[in-house]
C-alpha cells in the first residue's frame, strides 16, 4: 500500500509536469522513488524513462490533434538532441567530478516562476511569421544546445526545451509545449530501452503504477491545457512547475 501511494504521488506529479509543461518524468519521479523506496538510482531512472514515454505520447497526440504541434521541425530537433546527447555524455566522462544533478530542479522552479511573473503571451500568427528556414536552422542549433547540456549533466531535457522553444524560438506555449512531449516520447524510449538492457527489468509493480498513474495524469493536464486560454495556461503551467520544483528539492533534501 505504501508503494503503491508514492508511486501514486510521483505519477500524478509527473504527469501534470508533462502534460501542461513537456516536464519530463524523470525530473519527478527518480527522487521519489529513490527517498521514499530506497531504489537504486540507476532502476529509479530506468523507470521514469518508461513512464516518461507513453505520457508524453498520448500528451503529444493530444496537442497534435488541437493543432499545437511541429511535428516537421520538432523531428529535426528530436535527431539533433539524441545526436549531440551523445557528444555532451562522452566528453561529460572525460571530465572528473562533473555533477550538475540539481541543475534541473533549480531550473523547473524558476521556470514556474518565469511563467507566473512573465507570461508567453506569442500567438501563432506572430510564430509563423520566420521563414521555414530560420526556424530549421534555429531547430538545429537548439538541438545541438539542448542535446549537449543533457548529454553533459545527465538532467533537464524537458526544461531546456521548453525554455528554448518559448524565449529563443518564439513558439506560442501549447505548441512549444506539444513540440517538447513529442521530442521527449523518443527520447525517453531511447533512455528506457538502454536502461533495462544494462541493468535490466526493474520492479514490476512499481514500474506498472508509475506508467499507469503518470499516463493518467498527464492526459487529465494535456486535455486542460488544451481547452485553456494563453493566460490561464500560462498561471497553470508556472504553478505547477514552482510546487514541482520546490517539492523535488525537499525530497532532494531528505535523501
Amino acid at each position: 500500500m505504501y508503494k503503491l501511494l508514492i508511486c501514486f504521488i510521483a505519477g500524478m506529479g509527473a504527469g501534470l509536469g508533462t502534460g501542461f509543461a513537456g516536464m519530463s518524468a524523470a525530473a519527478v519521479i527518480s527522487p521519489m522513488l529513490i527517498t521514499f523506496l530506497n531504489f537504486p538510482a540507476y532502476e529509479a531512472v530506468g523507470i521514469a524513462l518508461a513512464s516518461d514515454v507513453l505520457a508524453s505520447a498520448v500528451s503529444a497526440y493530444t496537442y497534435g490533434k488541437n493543432k499545437n504541434l511541429d511535428v516537421r521541425n520538432g523531428l529535426i530537433m528530436m535527431i539533433t538532441v539524441l545526436l549531440f546527447t551523445l557528444v555532451g555524455s562522452w566528453i561529460a566522462s572525460l571530465v572528473p567530478n562533473t555533477t550538475m544533478g540539481s541543475f534541473s530542479v533549480f531550473m523547473t522552479l524558476l521556470l514556474g516562476i518565469k511563467f507566473i511573473v512573465k507570461p508567453v503571451m506569442t500567438t501563432k500568427e506572430s510564430m509563423n511569421i520566420v521563414s521555414g528556414k530560420k526556424r530549421i536552422i534555429q531547430s538545429i542549433i537548439s538541438g545541438m544546445v539542448v542535446g549537449f547540456i543533457c548529454g553533459f549533466i545527465g538532467a533537464g531535457g524537458g526544461m531546456m526545451m521548453l525554455l528554448i522553444l518559448t524565449s529563443v524560438l518564439g513558439y506560442e506555449l501549447k505548441t512549444a509545449v506539444g513540440t517538447s512531449v513529442f521530442i521527449m516520447a523518443f527520447t525517453a524510449l531511447t533512455g528506457a530501452i538502454s536502461h533495462f538492457m544494462i541493468g535490466g527489468i526493474p520492479d514490476i509493480g512499481c514500474l506498472v503504477f508509475c506508467v499507469a498513474f503518470t499516463l493518467l495524469w498527464a492526459k487529465i493536464a494535456a486535455k486542460f491545457a488544451n481547452k485553456a486560454s494563453a493566460a490561464t495556461l500560462n498561471r497553470a503551467t508556472g504553478i505547477v512547475l514552482a510546487i514541482l520544483g520546490s517539492l523535488i528539492l525537499l525530497v532532494n533534501y531528505l535523501k
